[in-house]
């Protein structure tokens, strides 16, 4: 398994961060009202795993449901290129889709059934 690093951010680039994850990359592609809507691709990392760079103060907090989950937006272009999942509250869930030179990765790309959450997340061990 090879180990690569990334770097991303939001659209206008307040929001800047950089993230290492395994190669091939495991994704979750979640169902529920919110990333079904956003077109969110999951990769889930550890907080060791994540640097935030700049931005910090551009983002903004929103909370729903269980109010676990901490989606993190930049408060001037909308876009929520990372945030804190309820499944691993102790790390981020980065969206695939706001990396930049990860066009040769291919991912491993699996269904999450977000809109039966707890069942969906049992599941993932």
């Amino acid at each position: 398994m090879t180990i690569r690093e990334a770097t991303g951010g939001c659209h206008c680039g307040k929001v800047r961060f950089r993230v290492r994850f395994a190669d091939p990359p495991e994704l979750l592609d979640c169902n529920c009202s919110i990333c079904a809507k956003t077109g969110f691709l999951h990769l889930i990392v550890t907080a060791a795993d994540f640097t935030l760079e700049s931005g910090a103060d551009a983002l903004t907090d929103y909370r729903w449901g269980s109010g676990t989950a901490r989606h993190l937006f930049c408060s001037t272009c909308g876009i929520k290129s990372f945030y804190v999942p309820r499944t691993h509250p102790d790390g981020y869930s980065v969206h695939w889709r706001a990396l930049e030179g990860v066009d040769d990765v291919v991912p491993l790309i699996t269904p999450f059934d977000g809109r039966q959450w707890e069942k969906a997340n049992s599941a993932l061990g």
